[in-house]
């Protein structure tokens, strides 16, 4: 594992890199952490697409450290995706190349998926499916209400973060209760040093709360990011791989049973035994493969 750090104007993005990034034979692969995690929650599916053949980035995602403070200060999602965009454009990927995204990555995964500008071949989304295919149907609306109460008790920090300066204050008691209750049966100490490693000041953490206040600000989404604003939200056009762990304590495990055949044909949809909300962490042998088995490659000796 090395570091690579590309400046793609608004922000400079620090990424962690498995394989050589410059070796242009090889697919390239960008992976997106989400909240509150970093980029080492790829640690396991970094070197298994690198045994695949691939040349793999995940960065440290605008805010947190050592990847910069945007200069326009904006966490849109539309920012988000223009991010993947650039990392793809930059480092000479092609239509082999995949975009995986966990949590806030997915959401930025999805959003690309939906969109026109999208130039990779392949799209995989962890633990936070399309927010169109989530949406009520005539034909499905009992069960949609009957998930409905538990995930907004479950969704309580997405309010609390919208509160003035308190998640900046309590923001380790926060993550540590997060991680205790999305993942229950993982041990989040290492993921919390890499954390709190990346997210050291009141600055950063501002920036890191900064991604649930923007979305609440939509129409503060700068120009550069204007072409995607109003795609992250629509159906995927292309098609997708979702995986959700089945003790998801952040978002209930019945929104993978509903979603499948809203998909485009050729999307598959699995959820992962024995794994909550950092599935690639808590099961990365299911999870790698499952991957794999949808770019239909397979590790190397």
């Amino acid at each position: 594992m090395d570091t690579r750090t590309d400046d793609l104007g608004p922000v400079a993005l620090t990424s962690l890199v498995w394989g050589d990034p410059d070796d242009r034979g090889r697919p390239l692969a960008v992976l997106l952490h989400g909240f509150p995690d970093t980029a080492h929650t790829w640690r396991h599916l970094g070197p298994a697409l690198v045994g695949a053949g691939y040349r793999v980035l995940a960065p440290f995602t605008r805010g947190y450290a050592p990847s910069g403070i945007p200069a326009d200060r904006s966490y849109h999602v539309p920012a988000l995706m223009h991010d993947a965009l650039a990392l793809h454009r930059v480092h000479g990927g092609d239509d082999r190349a995949v975009l995986v995204g966990h949590d806030w990555g997915a959401i930025t995964a999805n959003g690309i998926a939906a969109s026109p500008a999208n130039p990779y071949g392949a799209i995989v989304s962890l633990a936070v499916p399309p927010l169109s295919v989530m949406n009520p149907r005539r034909d499905d609306l009992a069960r949609w209400l009957r998930i409905l109460p538990r995930q907004a008790g479950l969704s309580w920090y997405t309010l609390f973060n919208q509160l003035p300066r308190l998640p900046e204050q309590r923001f380790d008691d926060l993550v540590a209760h997060l991680w205790r209750r999305w993942s229950p049966d993982h041990d989040p100490t290492e993921d919390l040093a890499h954390l709190a490693a990346a997210v050291p000041d009141e600055a950063r953490k501002a920036a890191v709360i900064g991604y649930y206040r923007a979305q609440r600000r939509l129409r503060q989404t700068p120009a550069r990011y204007q072409s995607l604003a109003h795609e992250w939200t629509r159906e995927p056009r292309v098609p997708l791989l979702y995986l959700h762990g089945a003790d998801d304590g952040c978002l209930d495990v019945r929104w993978a049973g509903r979603i499948g055949e809203r998909l485009p044909a050729g999307s598959r949809v699995a959820v992962i035994d024995g794994a909550g909300h950092f599935l690639q962490l808590e099961r990365p042998d299911v999870v790698n493969a499952r991957i794999l088995e949808h770019l239909h490659v397979g590790a190397r000796p």
